[in-house]
């Protein structure tokens, strides 16, 4: 069988069972790559340096996240390369993941749990009253699927659920006319908008300052939207009470940057990867590849690609 040749980014060696019987899988190093018509890659990583030279065949950018904030849609139209991510698949997962973080911080689970291990019950440690969910305000910064999700499962929590994004739209929650008003209002601050160029460090020091010293901030979306260097300075220094995060400016971040903030619960941008989540994503890789291959309309293009869309073998 004469398999087409794929580059796989090293972020996504789980993928290779799910390819490996139709596709010659290599890793951007690998001399076989100058063949390779499709590269497999998160949205949030930057193409490999040199790829276009490296892998002068190539056709396709597979994004397997629905976010691909870090390609350059436009250059890759200009090379004539096509451009699919894998939207609406684990946005529920997601929203679960970032419930999870708001209730385990809210709670001080992970803080009790601690507190456990090291015999501090036992020894008469001082008691720290955790906070209600019921009736606790979550402001949501971006109402697409993600952030729709969470409001939904904080509603069905008794939370009271207000929004932002810069662009209204019909919801069930009220709108709130500016961010500053948002996280002012906020027991908790959610993080759920689609990154790209323009949202860089939206959520500024002074943003994050106001979800205040009892204030809870949380971040599914991506890294680069938070100041991290501001929110690493106001944890310490309790300005701001707590926060819940997946996701991190850069990535992968490191154990010393957050050495000993204990008012932080961590998770290694695993919010989406659920087995469920990760076979469905894998499934629709593999729609969008046969499609390519076989010279037809690509499954889930990226919005600015919706009109070109044919592979070419």
């Amino acid at each position: 069988m004469n398999r087409p040749t794929l580059v796989l980014s090293r972020f996504l060696g789980l993928l290779r069972p799910h390819l490996a019987d139709d596709y010659l899988v290599v890793d951007i190093g690998d001399g076989a790559a100058a063949q390779a018509r499709a590269i497999v890659m998160m949205g949030n990583e930057p193409l490999p340096p040199g790829l276009f030279e490296v892998c002068p065949h190539l056709g396709l950018i597979a994004c397997f996240t629905a976010g691909y904030e870090q390609i350059d849609v436009n250059m890759a139209r200009a090379r004539g390369v096509l451009v699919s991510h894998a939207p609406a698949i684990n946005h529920d997962d997601v929203a679960d993941h970032a419930l999870g973080l708001l209730i385990a911080a809210r709670r001080l689970i992970v803080a009790g749990d601690r507190q456990v291990r090291r015999e501090g019950w036992r020894t008469a440690e001082t008691f720290r009253p955790s906070h209600s969910l019921t009736g606790a305000k979550v402001g949501i910064v971006g109402l697409g699927e993600i952030g729709r999700a969470l409001a939904q499962r904080c509603a069905a929590l008794k939370m009271e659920v207000r929004w932002w994004a810069p662009r209204p739209r019909e919801a069930e929650w009220p709108r709130a006319a500016t961010l500053q008003e948002l996280a002012a209002w906020s027991d908790v601050l959610a993080i759920c908008a689609r990154a790209d160029d323009s949202n860089r460090r939206l959520i500024s020091q002074e943003i994050i300052e106001a979800v205040g010293p009892e204030g809870l901030l949380v971040n599914v979306s991506r890294g680069q939207i938070v100041d991290e260097d501001a929110l690493i300075d106001l944890l310490r220094t309790g300005r701001l009470g707590g926060a819940g995060l997946d996701v991190f400016d850069p990535e992968p971040t490191t154990a010393q940057r957050w050495a000993g903030i204990e008012n932080a619960i961590l998770t290694p941008h695993t919010a989406g990867a659920t087995i469920e989540s990760i076979e469905a994503l894998a499934d629709l890789l593999r729609r969008n590849l046969g499609r390519f291959f076989a010279g037809e309309p690509l499954a889930t293009p990226v919005p600015e690609m919706t009109h070109i869309g044919r592979g070419a073998l």
